[in-house]
């Protein structure tokens, strides 16, 4: 059986059947505020999946937010510390539907590789909703058509 192979970029080699491998030491980190960047690994538009390469700063945090769908992570650098405690390099975590985290944050420089199904909301410093993220909006991301601030909002 012959695969097709198509270069997108030179981080980037897609196959007809679907296969994609990104090498991400050749892939740019956009920024997303407040100190965090993001290198989109996959935003598919029919599934609603999608996976990030995450960079957070030292004093780097995440607006309050709601994951509309599971989501699963693993610590590559430094630690994430969120609601249900610290999550250093090494540490895999998973996030059920509905997970809500009002504090996640470093103190160290830290970067994780994350996957979620579905969309991410976002609140306001009332925990009104401010926002929707979701794979539509990362595929526009990763275009540059967009821009995007996952920062606390005061």
């Amino acid at each position: 059986m012959n695969v097709n192979l198509t270069r997108i970029s030179d981080a980037e080699i897609v196959s007809d059947a679907g296969d994609i491998i990104k090498n991400t030491n050749k892939m740019n980190w956009i920024e997303v505020g407040g100190g965090s960047r993001f290198k989109v690994l996959r935003a598919c538009l029919k599934t609603g999946d999608w996976t990030l390469y995450v960079q957070m700063d030292p004093g780097a945090a995440f607006q309050a937010h709601r994951h509309q769908g599971s989501g699963e992570f693993f610590i590559t650098k430094g630690e994430l510390i969120y609601d249900i405690g610290r999550a250093p390099a090494g540490t895999y975590g998973f996030e059920p539907v509905y997970a809500e985290h009002f504090d996640a944050k470093c103190e160290v420089l830290t970067e994780m590789y994350f996957s979620g199904r579905g969309s991410v909301t976002y609140f306001d410093k009332d925990k009104n909703i401010d926002w929707i993220m979701d794979s539509e909006w990362l595929h526009k991301l990763a275009l540059g058509e967009v821009e995007l601030d996952v920062s606390p909002k005061d």
